[in-house]
């Protein structure tokens, strides 16, 4: 049941992927890997965990489907390693999980064939070694000696010969062969998921709470816990001076120019957002060790919970400066990707506060926010992100660079084509435009059903 499994899979990997580009092919895969992984595992998919990152990994597949793009490839490709690495050991945190998928998929069948246990009964060793032997006389001597034969009838029969030489064996594919024999390989290393066992017995070993040393000095503790409460507290003190003169900024003008705020926004935000990272480690190093189990921490901990809000409120700065930017110059994936990396920030910023008020470890803050990355990842990925970039700037951004949103990937280009009759179009605008439009609704029209998109349908439709 299992080759047989294999073998189809092989054949369908072929299919769907020889000679084709991304679309619904990705999709069908990921419902293929999946129906895989089920057979020899069914047991682990009883897993709510399991449950959850097999929809994921669907859900990426299906994204490309209505829009393809680079970020949900990614996603896809992070997704299928997660699952594989999730049911080699499902106790595992995500980033082992991402190890055993990965090292899975590139070696799994070496692993198992040449690094099986040497206590196994030698019986098996015998039995595996005549089912090979067996195979090859079954496959090699009726060959040999069938083309011996033709050879001879060849040499006896014209006729006979007339209909060999007639025989064409052009419909065979080597390559598209190969390409099953490559989807064989990767389904057989993926069926039954192994474990990078140093790595993993490390993590499953490793807690996620902070635990007491037995040697340590109280006066050492004092003289840290000082220094750490007058630290942050000067740094609580500058970051309120901060906040307070940006208010000040923001609110002493009726109209700030667009060039002000680009002019701020530009210098400011790399300065800041490096400015939360260094406050989450100096964190984690005032909190290191015993510190956390110091009697007379209180005053430090409530000032390092202060500077953690302040830090947010920072965060909720920085974003509504960066949202002024977006609504006078547009949308544009770099002012997305500020968005999105000071919500990590601001996740990080909870976490630690998390890891400080319970006195967790290391281990538990990147165990988390490795997970929160996952989540942002897959979801982010759903997101047809040129569509939306076209369509804000069209409607509702002040100034916007035409050339920017065309030059974009193919998933706006519906978008761009019902545009044409804006009136701020310039005539260059207008013909890339349909130069955009036609070649890919040609791409569209010449799509194989590997490669289809829900695009398809929409212009089908028309």
């Amino acid at each position: 049941m299992k080759k047989l499994a294999l073998f189809i899979a092989a054949l369908l990997f072929s299919t769907f992927f020889y000679n084709q580009s991304i679309g619904l092919n990705l999709f069908l895969f990921s419902i293929l890997t999946v129906i895989i992984l089920f057979i020899n595992n069914q047991k682990h998919f009883k897993n709510r965990k399991t449950q959850i990152y097999t929809i994921a990994y669907l859900a990426t597949g299906l994204t490309l489907f209505f829009h393809s793009s680079t970020l949900s490839v990614i996603a896809n490709f992070v997704a299928f390693f997660t699952l594989i690495g999730h049911l080699s050991e499902t106790k595992s945190s995500i980033y082992i999980s991402w190890l055993n998928g990965l090292y899975t998929t590139i070696a799994g069948l070496f692993h198992r064939n040449f690094a099986l246990n040497k206590t196994e009964p030698k019986a098996d060793e015998e039995k595996t070694a005549i089912d090979y032997v067996h195979w090859a006389k079954i496959i090699l001597i009726p060959t040999v000696i069938v083309i011996a034969f033709i050879a001879l009838y060849k040499e006896g029969n014209p006729v006979f010969s007339n209909i060999i030489e007639n025989i064409d064996f052009g419909f065979i594919n080597i390559q598209w062969l190969l390409f099953a024999g490559l989807g064989y390989y990767l389904f057989n290393n993926i069926y039954a998921p192994i474990v990078v066992e140093h790595a993993t017995e490390l993590d499953l070993q490793t807690d996620d709470t902070l635990l007491k040393t037995d040697a340590f000095s109280i006066l050492k503790l004092k003289q840290e816990n000082q220094l750490g409460v007058i630290l942050i507290s000067l740094l609580n003190a500058l970051i309120v001076m901060y906040l307070i003169t940006d208010i000040t900024f923001l609110t002493s003008q009726q109209a700030i120019s667009a060039s002000a705020y680009s002019a701020q926004v530009h210098s400011g935000i790399n300065a800041l957002i490096a400015s939360i990272v260094i406050a989450i480690m100096i964190l984690l190093y005032v909190f290191r060790g015993n510190l956390n189990f110091y009697d007379q921490n209180i005053t430090l901990k409530r000032l390092a919970f202060t500077w953690i809000i302040l830090n947010i409120l920072l965060v909720l700065s920085i974003v509504f400066k960066n949202s002024q930017y977006i609504y006078y110059f547009g949308l544009t994936y770099k002012r997305i990707g500020v968005v999105v990396y000071l919500l990590l920030a601001t996740i990080g910023l909870i976490t630690t506060l998390l890891k400080i008020n319970s006195a967790k470890n290391n281990w538990y803050l990147f165990r988390i926010n490795t997970q929160a990355v996952f989540i942002i990842l897959i979801a982010s990925s759903t997101i047809n992100w040129d569509y939306h970039i076209t369509n804000f700037n069209f409607n509702y951004a002040q100034s916007m660079d035409y050339n920017y949103v065309i030059e974009l990937s193919n998933n706006n280009t519906l978008l761009l084509n019902k545009q044409l009759e804006n009136k701020s179009l310039s005539e260059g605008s207008i013909r890339l435009i349909k130069s955009k439009y036609n070649k890919y609704v040609y791409k569209l029209e010449t799509n194989n059903w590997q490669e289809l998109q829900y695009d398809n349908f929409k212009v089908n439709t028309k």
